[in-house]
């Protein structure tokens, strides 16, 4: 079992534990192959809340959204959540009134399956854009998704949301405040087409704290904003992208009190910051996952903006593959990012070797930063030299295998 203790304050803890979306008490799933992928691997996944859930989402900011975007936006903020499906292989975006229709009937399937009511049902889908889901296979297919459920079924359900995905990822941890815990864990998908303006990115999570939709929904906001608002593979942002947090108080811990609120948010952040790294760590084609820091800056905003001018810069990613220590890409991006700097101040390490400052490049062993960057995990470091607000982006390099992975992706 995975463990690390982070003390967020003398009544406050936070434990990483192994698990997903089942981690969390009261929470059941699974995931099934329905045949809507051609590979034939498990394509069809759900959760299932024995209580009705509070649940919270933030979504896609692109204009053209699938419809299951739209349908799980209309039901969120909620306090009577029971249930999330999601498929894989299929994206069920730009597919008309077809598609608005499908996913009713997804949702509608699901909640007969389950003895519920559809609009307690969140729906998300992904895969190819412009195909139509494949709804006789489904409607055969969800009873013997409801049959798999299992509390244990939390790996079964990452698996199935993958598409171009090279591994499932997934992430728990818990919470103790005061003399009572609870758990929050999660899921995610996504390997490219990765730019979260809340990217193709879908992540599920989980909690058996006990806290009201109105509060979830700004905690929610404010991480999504921290982490994967950070995050970027490609600078694509998806027509299906969201993330959607259900929290149904099994635990019987509430959290309404300052102090189990941060402790909450905490516990929520350390959950998304690490999918975040997951996702960049199996970018399609990534070689090596790179942390962008930006420190000093006057505004968290300011900070924000020169970590994804970096972290988006395809310049810097190309250089990161070839782990050609090319600080000028860095500073270039840094400089058009809309970020306020200091020119006296701002400097620039790379793997842990200052390589600008002033405005000018400082002195530094090429051949020594040159094998630093081979290694899988490189971190950037700015400072703006102007405050003392700061920001994490997460991405990867770019090699030639994202060339080819999408340049083949519907054939």
């Amino acid at each position: 079992m995975r463990k690390q203790s982070n003390k967020t304050n003398a009544d406050n803890a936070i434990e990483v534990i192994r698990g997903g979306v089942t981690a969390a008490s009261g929470f059941h799933a699974a995931g099934i192959k329905a045949g809507i992928k051609a590979s034939k691997n498990a394509d069809l996944a759900l959760i299932y809340s024995e209580n009705p859930a509070c649940g919270a989402g933030t979504f896609t900011t692109n204009a053209i959204r699938a419809s299951s975007v739209d349908w799980c936006e209309s039901i969120l903020p909620g306090a009577a959540v029971h249930a999330v499906i999601c498929n894989s292989g299929c994206a069920n975006a730009c597919t008309g009134d077809q598609g608005v229709k499908d996913t009713a009937v997804m949702a509608s399937l699901t909640a007969s399956a389950l003895g519920t009511a559809p609009k307690s049902v969140l729906v998300a889908s992904t895969g190819v854009i412009g195909k139509p889901l494949p709804m006789t296979r489904i409607a055969v297919a969800v009873p013997k998704l409801v049959a798999s459920l299992s509390p244990t079924g939390g790996t079964d359900f990452a698996k199935a949301i993958m598409t171009t995905d090279l591994v499932k990822k997934e992430s728990a941890v818990r919470v103790s405040s005061g003399r009572k815990h609870f758990v929050i864990g999660g899921a995610v998908k996504g390997s490219g087409m990765i730019q979260p303006n809340m990217a193709t990115m879908l992540c599920f999570i989980t909690t058996d704290a006990a806290i009201e939709s109105p509060l979830l929904n700004d905690i929610v906001k404010r991480v999504v904003n921290r982490t994967f608002n950070n995050l970027t593979v490609d600078g694509d942002t998806s027509t299906n992208d969201m993330v959607l947090v259900l929290a149904n108080g099994v635990s019987g811990t509430s959290v309404k009190t300052k102090a189990s609120q941060k402790a909450f948010e905490e516990g929520l952040l350390t959950v998304c910051n690490d999918l975040c790294k997951q996702i960049a760590a199996d970018g399609e084609g990534a070689t090596k996952r790179v942390e962008v820091t930006v420190k000093g800056a006057k505004t968290e905003e300011d900070a924000r903006l020169a970590a994804k001018a970096v972290a988006n810069s395809n310049l810097t990613k190309c250089a990161l593959f070839g782990n050609d220590p090319n600080w000028g890409r860095i500073a270039c991006a840094v400089g058009y990012s809309g970020a306020k700097f200091s020119k006296q101040k701002m400097s620039i390490e790379l793997c842990g070797i200052q390589v600008f400052k002033n405005l000018q490049p400082v002195a530094f062993d090429q051949k020594k930063a040159h094998t630093l960057m081979k290694k899988k995990v490189v971190n950037i470091d700015i400072n703006l030299g102007l405050g003392d607000k700061e920001a994490v982006a997460h991405t990867c390099d770019f090699s030639y295998d994202y060339v080819k992975i999408n340049a083949e992706y519907r054939t």
